[in-house]
């Protein structure tokens, strides 16, 4: 993960990433992960795309055979077909015949299944790259007129009576559009409002657009592909249109030059944008992208947010995540988590290439993250089970898609959760879990804990301001004097050097600790003072006099692999003991005794100053590296 003023990362420098934006811990609805048994098997080719009407389940690839998970009998149903998703059953009605893969599915606003991709001909008809079907037969509609001149239609998505459509041609229903173009749901008619060109294909490479999406409100829509210019402006990969009520678009202020540098095969990466999604509220964006070596000029095979309402040039990610150079081809960013799939094998792994480095957390091609900090959650399913006979592990899961019962995934192997799932497998909502929303005590009076010595520790008052009555309270579990930071109902804390956790009662008893072994590589024993904020750990040394960070995810207890700093001034940061945050307030022991604090404002560009410097206490007993606030 990256983000922040100031990036140092073990043997790695990074530029700059989206200032200002501490995105705040939300509750997140995570499914299960354990994949439903009764989904059908493709046997070849890849699964790449999902619709749904009802219990049906309309699937797309480029597949040629399938069967059910009941029978081993082959079935002949090239590029499209659908199942009942309570049974798995596979429909023998619903049998369109096309003559090339499909990209992608909708259905429209007349209940028909539109269907984009790289074929020419439907049901013995020419109709090239984008049709709808009767969704109970699979008949061509033949009063839908929507359709391409060649290429592919690569991506399509739907909001108020219109389909936006997106890919690779020239023309769509006889009509100059280049890569992208919106028609009407019902009807498949060209929308001559609509004029977006995206054109200028990198590495000499006919331009397309690759993947979109829109915001739910319909205002915003995100496009990325192999394109350097939209409406001849400079936009290379992505681009942000603004859309009217009526539906016009602009093209936004909006730029970022993360996807213009090569990644390190640019002829086989012609371009590594790979997929975008909105969030459910639609604040903010997923990028996922591939590509190999580029960092930290590029963001390839890189997981990336951005907050949909900024606008500007030069613009970076409010965080980011690496694989260690391992491509990610799918993402999906619902209920307060985000998935991705691909053929990564590691996240917060930016210290090394195509291996794992240190930080990094095993999440084998399908994994979910936090969407505050890009941090992996636990929920570890692994693209793995794949019986012998069949793909072990492919490159690609062109697909993650929401719906209604769970997440669907398209893939061009053969195992996910363990076990035999031929080319999709669905997450069901049944099962799953909430991923809580962690933030430190936000109290304006409690108590701040004081250690110093092992196994005991003191218990004062603190309304904000002023300091009141102290108690020495015994802690038998906390043998250590090191940093100490609460974060819900858990403590965070040095022991022997390493971050470890334990529960605390309502009444703050401390209880045994536990630690996370994606974390032995994190020493604790430098830092002079730590406090839980946001997603995120800062921090003290006395050997600088800054303020550090590092993501901590509290589902699971992970510490980022990435070291940040945040601009302050004035603040003599080395001589920090202990280290807290109390409503808005940096509350600090220090060398002198004293015990001060600071107004702090974590998206300011300078977050603390010297300025707005307090003393709280003027004795000498507040040098230990353990304080942390609570409520009780």
């Amino acid at each position: 993960m990256l983000a922040g003023s100031l990036v140092a990362a073990s043997g790695l420098l990074a530029s700059p990433a989206a200032a200002g934006v501490v995105p705040a811990p939300v509750a997140g609805k995570l499914v299960a992960a354990n994949p439903v048994d009764v989904t059908p098997h493709a046997l070849n080719g890849e699964v790449r795309a999902f619709a749904e009407i009802g219990d049906t389940i309309y699937v797309g690839g480029s597949f040629t055979q399938l069967r059910t998970a009941a029978s081993a009998t082959k079935i002949a149903q090239p590029y499209l077909f659908s199942y009942n998703k309570k049974t798995g059953a596979v429909s023998g009605t619903f049998k369109p015949k096309l003559d090339g893969a499909v990209s992608a599915l909708l259905v429209n606003s007349a209940g028909k299944l539109v269907v984009g991709g790289a074929f020419r001909n439907v049901n013995g008809v020419e109709r090239r790259n984008l049709v709808a079907v009767d969704p109970s037969s699979g008949a061509t509609v033949s009063s839908w007129v929507g359709k391409s001149d060649g290429g592919n239609v690569r991506t399509l998505k739907q909001y108020g009576g219109k389909i936006y459509v997106g890919g690779a041609f020239n023309y769509l229903n006889g009509v100059e559009r280049h890569g992208l173009a919106r028609v009407d749901s019902a009807t498949g008619a060209i929308d001559a409002g609509f004029v977006v060109d995206a054109t200028g294909g990198r590495n000499s490479v006919a331009p397309y657009v690759w993947t979109m999406d829109i915001a739910p409100n319909g205002r915003t829509l995100v496009i990325g592909g192999n394109f350097t210019l939209v409406n001849k402006a400079s936009r290379n990969q992505i681009a942000v249109l603004d859309l009217s009520a009526t539906g016009a678009p602009t093209l936004a202020n909006w730029s970022t030059t993360r996807y213009v540098p090569p990644c390190i095969k640019p002829q086989e990466f012609t371009h590594y944008v790979q997929d975008i999604d909105f969030s459910d509220d639609g604040t903010y964006f997923i990028v996922g992208s591939n590509g190999g070596e580029g960092w930290p000029a590029a963001y390839c095979d890189t997981l990336a947010r951005f907050e949909t309402a900024t606008r500007g040039t030069g613009l970076d990610a409010s965080w980011i995540d690496l694989t260690g150079n391992d491509t990610i081809t799918s993402v999906e960013a619902t209920g307060n988590v985000i998935y991705l799939g691909g053929h990564f094998r590691w996240l917060n792994n930016p210290n090394a290439v195509d291996k794992a480095g240190t930080g990094a957390v095993d999440r084998l091609g399908i994994a979910a993250v936090d969407p505050g900090n890009g941090m992996p959650i636990a929920w570890n399913p692994r693209r793995s089970g794949a019986p012998t006979g069949t793909t072990a592990w492919g490159s690609a899961v062109p697909v993650i898609w929401k719906g209604a019962d769970g997440i669907y995934v398209g893939q061009n192997s053969d195992g996910l959760g363990n076990e035999y799932h031929g080319r999709l497998a669905m997450f069901p909502t049944t099962g799953g879990r909430t991923v809580a929303a962690v933030q430190a005590p936000t109290a304006a009076t409690g108590y701040l804990w004081s250690g110093g010595t092992a196994k005991k520790l003191k218990r004062t008052a603190f309304n904000g301001t002023t300091l009141g009555a102290s108690t020495t309270v015994t802690q038998a579990n906390m043998t250590g004097t090191g940093i100490a930071t609460r974060a819900g109902d858990k403590l965070y804390w040095d022991k022997s050097g390493k971050l470890v956790t334990s529960t605390v009662t309502g009444a703050g008893v401390v209880g045994a600790s536990w630690a996370t072994g994606y974390n032995s590589w994190y020493s604790t024993s430098a830092l002079t003072g730590a406090f839980y904020l946001s997603g995120r750990l800062y921090y003290t040394k006395s050997t600088a006099d800054k303020l550090y960070y590092r993501y901590l995810e509290p589902d699971g207890h992970i510490v980022g692999a990435t070291e940040f700093s945040v601009a302050t001034t004035g603040i003599k940061w080395s001589t920090v003991r202990g280290l807290t945050w109390v409503n808005g307030s940096i509350v600090y022991g220090n060398t002198d005794g004293k015990l001060r604090k600071v107004t702090f404002t974590p998206t300011a560009a300078t977050v603390a100053t010297s300025s707005t410097v307090k003393i709280i206490d003027n004795g000498k007993t507040w040098t230990s590296k353990t304080l942390y606030f609570a409520a009780s």
